[in-house]
């Protein structure tokens, strides 16, 4: 019987980054609190054999596995179904979810099946007192509330980049194949077709990214942006005026209502910085400022802060970062 369960995963076979941030965090918690740790893979596919190890591989001794044909991308009244099955067979204390699209709409959904106590949107995981103790950003990302939850059983939602993956902690481990019956036509909604936008880079896995923001002026500017990018070997975000005034895809909308990301460098170009933003950048590791306003609340949280218009710095800089490359 597990104490901590976290929910693992692996929709096309491979295993989720964030189904290894939800290990740190259930290692965060599960010594303090005395509790073990059981990962349930969900997902479909022949990668589905492998992924055991890498949880072994970084701490987590038992694994519970469903191998079901409706575990795919988007399916989330069928991985609904699935946790609230185990979670009914095995009776944790505590269990983790991403909250990326599809665990933001099962997180709710399973702590009421479950009678359980709710804390979505966590960046933070913690133990105190044989309580968890989780942090949340409120008020629009403007104020953080710490929570401290003693009831059980308790469901907590990750935001995915607000942990670390786990340093490498093999153990000798176990795979059980847990049995899950769902017949299509039994499921409220299922997914007819995933859209996936081709890129070189992915923005949630990018090492460089370059942001634009209302100070762009339209979508125009983002193409240089997307040269600056490429150069650098990076991916291309936004803040969320250029998201909501359709100049860029919504999928590249970084902060609190976007992706969170932790990139080496983050290029913020025409950004104000509005708490929002900063929250879902503010892991990146250096952060450079563009931006003509020089009051403007970016600069308080960039490394290096250029007071300028972007159309006077980003085509030189482009041009020069090809000469250092040979471009």
């Amino acid at each position: 019987m597990p104490d901590i369960l976290v929910v693992a995963t692996a929709p096309d076979g491979k295993l989720s980054r964030s189904s290894l941030e939800l290990v740190a965090g259930a290692h965060a918690i599960s010594g303090p609190l005395g509790l073990g740790v059981t990962a349930l893979l969900l997902g479909t596919g022949p990668g589905l054999a492998d992924a055991p190890q890498v949880l072994h591989h970084h701490g987590v001794a038992r694994v519970l596995r469903v191998d079901h044909p409706l575990l795919t991308a988007g399916e989330s009244d069928a991985y609904l179904r699935a946790i609230e099955k185990a979670a009914r067979a095995e009776r944790p204390e505590i269990v983790l979810v991403s909250a990326d699209t599809m665990g933001r709409d099962i997180a709710a959904r399973l702590a009421w099946r479950l009678g359980a106590a709710l804390v979505t949107e966590c960046f933070e995981l913690a133990a105190g007192d044989g309580a968890v103790v989780a942090r949340r950003q409120v008020y629009g990302g403007r104020a953080v509330a710490t929570m401290a939850v003693t009831r059980r059983p308790a469901v907590f939602s990750i935001k995915p980049r607000s942990l670390d993956v786990p340093a490498p902690a093999p153990v000798p481990g176990t795979v059980e194949d847990l049995a899950v019956e769902m017949d299509p036509g039994d499921l409220p909604t299922r997914v007819r077709q995933v859209l996936r936008e081709q890129s070189d880079v992915g923005l949630e896995d990018a090492q460089v990214v370059v942001g634009g923001g209302r100070g762009m002026g339209g979508p125009d500017g983002f193409a240089q942006l997307g040269e600056l990018a490429s150069v650098l070997g990076g991916a291309v975000g936004a803040s969320r005026p250029p998201a909501d005034s359709g100049w860029v895809p919504l999928s590249w909308q970084v902060g609190q209502t976007g992706k969170t990301i932790r990139p080496a460098l983050y290029v913020a170009v025409g950004i104000s910085g509005a708490t929002q933003h900063v929250a879902g950048v503010s892991g990146s590791r250096v952060i450079v400022a563009i931006n003509r306003d020089p009051e403007a609340p970016i600069f308080s949280v960039a490394h290096l802060g250029i007071v300028a218009d972007y159309r006077e710095i980003v085509p030189p800089l482009i041009a020069k970062i090809k000469e250092l490359k040979g471009l």
